[in-house]
């Protein structure tokens, strides 16, 4: 029986249409089968609804909402703000551009670059959401963070819209004109004097039903208020206002969870007071520390961009740990566990962290190729040691005995073990006694005696 009743789309996703890329395809279809996965382990009538517009997933059997895109991609609350039916006259448009204009405020949101930009309706949704603006910023890079200042540089009033460039704007100024340069006598010089330096600006249309109305600059501001922030704040203000409440307060508080991105860290308890390098099994990680003894001392460990581990030491005190990642789920799940079963039984095992009482528990056996039972040469079970001390026990090396080297001159292919052949020794001459085969001193012989007492 199958177990997913209805695994039904808001709108049907179109897996090759017209405009699609292969990424935005191969996200929809690894969030179908994420999602396929968690219902199978849930409910036998979950009903599922999926909106391919802002990536938003709701169990329609418990009415619940199944974030799986980060809460800064996600759809905005609309605005209410009061708007009156006039269209905006001349008069009224001189103004709203030289009150708005160069006016300074805070990102809300990750604001993507390129020509397009961000589209948002007067009090009503964000375009684009979800996926497609992951997407956006994924291929026309980041040009402010959350938290980062913006200048409304530029602002033009259109039919039923109104265009804001925000930090000098996407796109390229003086694209043509950097390319013509004019002199006479043999000198010349650029029309503009522009050092090529690529626009790192974002844009932001606010739209409108039918006319842009009579609006005030106060107004402007409400109806951009969910991506862009005009109140005085701290530099530490404007960032954690764009954070979920529980990672807001930590950072405030000076607490480092798991989790936290380098910048949180730096939020939390600036510059540390030392940072060492180093690997642990494969994993190469950098420490910070903060604090000096007789004070705590904070080890926050770092891999990339993210925390891995923390570790508060007191005095007298054993240190404590922590290793769960806590702010994934903050910034996905508005503060909810990970695992949506939320099953405390369930355990993931890792490499090495096996860990046994050597008082109650006995080591493993050693790894044996053989299967469990099987016997080995001398009929004994493999997963114990043979108590005849032949089988499984250490035993001292025996060397082979060294052979002794050839001597110069000698056959190689005889054995070594057999002694050498001498040449023959030549004929001694007539009179003369050969030496004896031992090499000792030999007697005098009676003809040498002889020619000795004649010669005296």
């Amino acid at each position: 029986m199958n177990r997913l009743a209805l695994l039904k789309a808001a709108r049907p996703i179109p897996l090759s249409t017209r405009g699609a890329s292969w990424g935005h395809n191969m996200r929809l279809i690894a969030s179908c089968c994420a999602l396929a996965a968690l219902l199978f382990a849930g409910s036998a009538n979950a009903q599922i609804t999926i909106n391919s517009k802002t990536g938003t997933v709701t169990n329609e059997s418990t009415g619940k909402t199944i974030n799986t895109v980060d809460k800064r991609y996600q759809q905005i609350i609309p605005t209410s703000v009061a708007i009156t039916k006039s269209e905006l006259d001349a008069k009224t448009r001189l103004e709203l551009i030289r009150l708005l204009q160069s006016e300074q405020g805070f990102a809300m949101r990750p604001f993507p670059g390129g020509h397009r930009g961000l589209i948002l309706a007067a009090n009503g949704k964000l375009s684009p959401a979800g996926e497609d603006y992951l997407d956006m910023v994924s291929s026309d890079g980041l040009s402010a963070k959350p938290g980062d200042r913006l200048v409304l540089t530029d602002i033009k009033i259109e039919h039923d819209r109104i265009v804001f460039d925000l930090n000098g704007g996407p796109d390229q100024k003086h694209r043509f004109l950097r390319h013509i340069q004019i002199g006479t006598g043999g000198g010349t010089a650029p029309v503009v004097q522009d050092d090529g330096q690529p626009a790192v600006g974002s844009r932001l249309t606010l739209t409108f039903a039918e006319h842009v109305p009579e609006l005030t600059g106060s107004d402007v501001k409400a109806l951009l208020a969910p991506l862009i922030s005009f109140d005085v704040k701290a530099p530490i203000e404007a960032y954690t206002d764009t954070l979920p409440t529980k990672l807001k307060d930590a950072i405030l508080n000076h607490q480092v969870l798991v989790g936290m991105s380098t910048e949180m860290v730096m939020f939390a308890l600036g510059q540390p007071d030392g940072k060492s390098r180093e690997v642990e099994g494969q994993t190469p990680f950098e420490e910070w520390i903060y604090g000096k003894p007789p004070k705590d001392v904070q080890f926050v460990r770092i891999n990339g961009n993210r925390v891995i581990r923390v570790e508060i030491a007191k005095i007298g005190e054993t240190p404590v740990v922590f290793t769960t990642d806590v702010v994934a789920g903050m910034m996905r799940t508005d503060g909810s566990p990970l695992d949506p079963t939320g099953n405390p039984g369930t355990r993931i095992a890792k490499e090495g962290d096996v860990q046994l009482d050597p008082d109650t528990q006995a080591a493993a056996a050693p790894p044996s190729l053989r299967k469990p039972g099987e016997t080995g040469p001398l009929g004994t079970p493999t997963d114990g040691a043979d108590p005849s001390g032949r089988t499984g026990v250490m035993k001292p090396v025996q060397f082979p005995k060294q052979k002794p080297d050839p001597q110069p001159g000698t056959n190689p292919d005889e054995q070594a073990d057999s002694p050498p052949s001498q040449p023959a020794a030549p004929a001694p001459p007539a009179g003369v006694q050969p030496p004896p085969a031992d090499a000792s001193q030999p007697a005098p012989s009676k003809l040498l005696a002889s020619q000795a007492a004649g010669s005296i």
